[in-house]
């Protein structure tokens, strides 16, 4: 088959010529004879709607100027406009509404001439509003299969993108349930694993000096690595669950940072923890958020600071919570012990730690800000603000340093 023709074409052109030849020999006109010349124009009138579908604008034009010796010279005038009708259904499905109406504008004056040829008696008839009629009906229908094809194709478009949409969601909820599960490993582990290591220290240098002393580290190594041993496994059980209701989370709450409290100080760690709501309780996802700052902070203070006292507050005002964990960095001539500056400087250079990270996208997660960064007289400050859920707002953080 030549490329553009498909065999449905070949079939309308045979069914074109079928219906001619049976209007020549069962519909004769005036009783004329059948000729060579008559089956010559039946097939080239037939033969443009092969093309129809690739060029319908030439076949328009080959099919409508065959209508002259073949209505005149045969004449078969009842079929012989059917191979113009197809191209003028396909044209009007390819090409649109403006060429669609471009070419009925064209065709009226040529059909009208074709009826007013041989007098004008049959353009005061009803073969005019019929041979019109020829005219709108395949251009009609060829738009009509036009504006069903392209509402169709509209909607594909929509499923697929809808589809691409589920799949790009589920992807992104996908990469947001790891970052939480990566930061909620990291906060279980993290802390633990560095008051551990202090405290396993601790007890090898005083385990030949002060053996009661180093029997209660091993005790608190031992409930440290259990409450951790409890969290993980907390958190796998939300990995392997796959059916019926999930396992439920701990609730962080304050009454948690007591715990947290005593595990710190076990450590060795010198630290004032100030908790002051003014007697109103804290929702449960900014508790835990402020829990989870708070330890990262003090196991910041523990690594990157050992025996450096540590002051932790948490204060509402109005309509927000402010977190500040403060460390000295060590002690200078003339410092006054427990101090907090009022503000983290602003000109620090920007760090990559993964541990205030996850802090900064906790707080964010909230609509709040995280600022972090050495302190003018020694020491580092980091400072959360965390909005109520009543009134969720952004917070724009100032620059920052981070270290770890």
């Amino acid at each position: 088959m030549t490329p553009g023709i498909a065999l449905r074409d070949v079939a309308v052109v045979l069914a074109l010529i079928g219906a001619m030849v049976a209007e020549a020999f069962w519909f004769p006109y005036d009783d004329q004879q059948l000729t060579w010349l008559t089956w010559v124009l039946v097939v080239a009138t037939a033969l443009p709607a092969l093309v129809s579908r690739t060029h319908p604008v030439a076949a328009l034009i080959a099919s409508s100027l065959m209508l002259w010796p073949t209505t005149h010279l045969c004449p078969i005038v009842q079929t012989s406009p059917f191979a113009a009708m197809v191209a003028g259904y396909w044209l009007a499905r390819t090409r649109g509404r403006r060429a669609a109406g471009i070419t009925v504008l064209a065709m009226v004056p040529w059909v009208l001439f074709l009826l007013g040829h041989g007098g004008t008696e049959k353009l005061f008839s009803l073969e005019t509003p019929k041979n019109l009629a020829l005219i709108a009906l395949p251009v009609v229908l060829g738009l009509a299969s036009r504006y069903r094809e392209q509402s169709h194709q509209a909607l594909v478009d929509r499923a697929e993108h809808a589809e691409r949409n589920r799949e790009q969601e589920a992807l992104r909820r996908v990469g947001e349930e790891r970052l939480r599960i990566a930061r909620e490993v990291h906060d279980a582990v993290s802390h633990s694993m560095v008051a551990i290591n202090v405290q396993a220290g601790v007890g090898s240098h005083l385990i030949d000096q002060d053996p009661a002393t180093a029997r209660q580290t091993l005790l608190d190594i031992r409930r440290i690595s259990a409450e951790t041993l409890a969290d993980l496994r907390g958190i796998l059980g939300l990995l392997r669950e796959e059916g019926g209701a999930a396992p439920t989370e701990p609730t962080l709450t304050l009454d948690s940072l007591r715990d947290l409290e005593s595990t710190w100080r076990a450590a060795g760690l010198d630290l004032d923890l100030r908790i002051e709501l003014d007697g109103q309780p804290l929702p449960a996802g900014v508790a835990g958020t402020a829990y989870r700052v708070v330890q990262e902070g003090l196991t910041n203070v523990l690594r990157h600071a050992p025996g450096s006292p540590a002051r932790v507050s948490l204060t509402r005002a109005g309509e927000g919570l402010t977190i500040e964990i403060a460390d000295r960095g060590g002690e200078r001539p003339g410092e006054v012990p427990g101090t907090v500056p009022d503000a983290v400087p602003d000109a620090v250079p920007n760090g990559s730690g993964v541990g205030l990270r996850g802090m900064r996208e906790r707080v964010r997660a909230l609509g709040g800000a995280l600022d972090a960064g050495p302190r003018p007289d020694g020491g580092w400050l980091v400072r959360a603000r965390l909005p109520m859920p009543s009134r969720h707002r952004s917070g724009t953080p100032l620059p920052h340093a981070e270290r770890t």
